[in-house]
């Protein structure tokens, strides 16, 4: 007990020292809160103003889980799709790349657009602490497999941040019940941030919101596996679902909307808030070590 407390005392820190800005403290200490989505800025739609306004009211960090420009991710599709719904929370952005945003070689607008909130340009992985909390962004459009170079920087950045709690954000799920349904190209990165003790990962690429129980990475059910949030909910148009994948335990694509997460020392919170400002899914669970 006494060196897990040390352990956050220096944790605690090291966040005030290098973090984003966290929420003020809650009853159970510091709070630093995350919200965003996923397949955002489609010119046309009501979503990016709708869900842009929504961040309006929630403070914190944002985050981007991909798609972030359609249709192709070229400066004109920021300047016109993204920035009016959600350029305004720029400065507080923290994003991640989806397949369309590298529809424009090497996604090099996206990169310009967001600037050294990106992380390192042209590589689209990068970590950071928010609060007590390691958050790494992925980026799934480049290898994930084991062996390469973001196989190899994601577990020199997992052992040098050894965090009681750990969030992990990409583009495409390793788990989805809708359009795209599971994608494999995401299995080694999920098996390492399992093997790290990661609790939470949040993707986009498929426009509905469907939350998972924890599970391996081969979808077998397990209290010390990771709980997927995929929230591709940010304004472009909705998707159908298929049948439930195995531990989907809520699926949701009647309106667009945004996932807030409160996080805390030790657990997490978690809120789909709907463009009708109603809360279509919340709960709360601990972290895993």
């Amino acid at each position: 007990m006494a060196g897990r407390l040390l352990r956050l005392f220096v944790i605690l820190a090291l966040a005030g020292a290098c973090s984003d800005p966290a929420s003020p403290s809650g009853s159970d200490g510091p709070v630093a809160i995350i919200a965003g989505a996923g397949d955002i800025g489609w010119c046309g739609s009501p979503g990016p103003g709708e869900t842009g306004r929504l961040l309006d009211g929630i403070g914190g960090t944002v985050f981007t889980a991909g798609d972030n420009a359609y249709p192709s991710g070229t400066a004109e599709d920021f300047q016109n799709c993204y920035d009016p719904g959600w350029g305004r929370h720029r400065p507080r952005t923290r994003p991640s790349a989806g397949n369309h945003d590298y529809a424009s070689p090497e996604a090099e607008p996206y990169f310009a657009y967001f600037g050294d909130r990106a992380g390192p340009a042209g590589v689209g992985y990068y970590s950071y602490l928010l609060g007590l909390w390691h958050v790494v962004v992925l980026n799934s459009n480049v290898s994930m497999a084991a062996g390469s170079p973001q196989d190899q920087w994601l577990r020199d950045d997992l052992l040098a941040n050894p965090t009681v709690c750990t969030l992990a954000y990409w583009h495409h799920p390793l788990f989805s019940s809708s359009l795209h349904g599971n994608d494999p190209r995401s299995y080694d990165a999920w098996q390492t941030l399992r093997a790290a003790g990661v609790d939470v990962v949040v993707n986009g690429h498929d426009h509905v919101y469907e939350r998972f129980g924890t599970q391996t990475q081969d979808g077998i059910p397990d209290s010390l596996g990771i709980r997927q949030f995929t929230v591709g909910t940010g304004g472009a148009p909705l998707y159908a679902f298929g049948a439930a994948r195995p531990n989907s335990e809520l699926r949701y694509n009647d309106q667009f909307g945004v996932l807030k997460l409160s996080l805390r020392s030790d657990r997490y919170d978690w809120e789909f808030i709907t463009a009708q400002r109603t809360i279509a899914d919340a709960g709360s669970a601990p972290c895993r070590r």
